[in-house]
């Protein structure tokens, strides 16, 4: 099967059980899944708006084991850009993405043209926070990445997420276009472009 160039691969990184999935689900589906059931490797699909046409945007939920490390090099070089996701509540999650992390940085290189999130995810959970969210923008200014706070479960920052890391890309112009539809703003935007607005 030839490969699309119209395909913008979104990769999520993260430790077992900091909600990659529940992110994924939330955003594609809408769906939130109590139920912890640990991922080997999901593809999902949603149709994006990119260079004013239509593509895919292939967001690649990979396993938080650290058992296959092909299969994570191979998602690294055919990533066009990273959600790495760590949960709020424990610290560990977010220092097993610094491995993530390095690798990224050695298979892509120029790591600063490549879109990078840290998302401290499950941010519902402030009473069992281990992380502080100035630690997360702390470690995002180091890895020279934007930063959010999630819920899956409270779908908080979820589309917002995504549009933020399709903003980051600069090479392209991606943003969403959930259902085909233009967003109020887009359309807003559009009506304003070469208006002038005297305030």
């Amino acid at each position: 099967m030839p490969e699309q160039s119209n395909d913008y691969r979104v990769v999520v990184f993260g430790a077992g059980g900091v909600g990659k999935s529940s992110l994924v689900l939330r955003f594609v589906k809408g769906t939130f899944r109590e139920s912890y059931i640990p991922t080997i490797e999901d593809t999902y699909r949603q149709v994006i708006s990119c260079d004013k046409s239509i593509c895919t945007l292939q967001i690649t939920d990979t396993t938080g084991s650290h058992q296959f490390p092909a299969m994570q090099r191979l998602s690294i070089s055919k990533g066009h850009a990273f959600i790495l996701v760590y949960s709020i509540t424990s610290r560990q999650s977010l220092e097993e993405l610094k491995p993530i992390y390095e690798q990224i940085c050695q298979i892509k290189g120029d790591i600063e043209s490549i879109p990078i999130m840290l998302v401290g995810n499950k941010n519902d959970e402030n009473q069992n926070r281990e992380v502080d969210s100035s630690e997360g923008e702390a470690m995002a200014k180091k890895w020279k990445c934007a930063f959010m706070e999630t819920s899956a479960k409270m779908n908080h920052n979820v589309k917002e997420l995504f549009q933020e890391l399709l903003n980051l890309e600069k090479r392209r112009t991606v943003s969403l276009q959930i259902d085909g539809k233009k967003s109020k703003q887009q359309k807003r935007k559009e009506k304003l472009k070469g208006k002038c607005v005297m305030m």
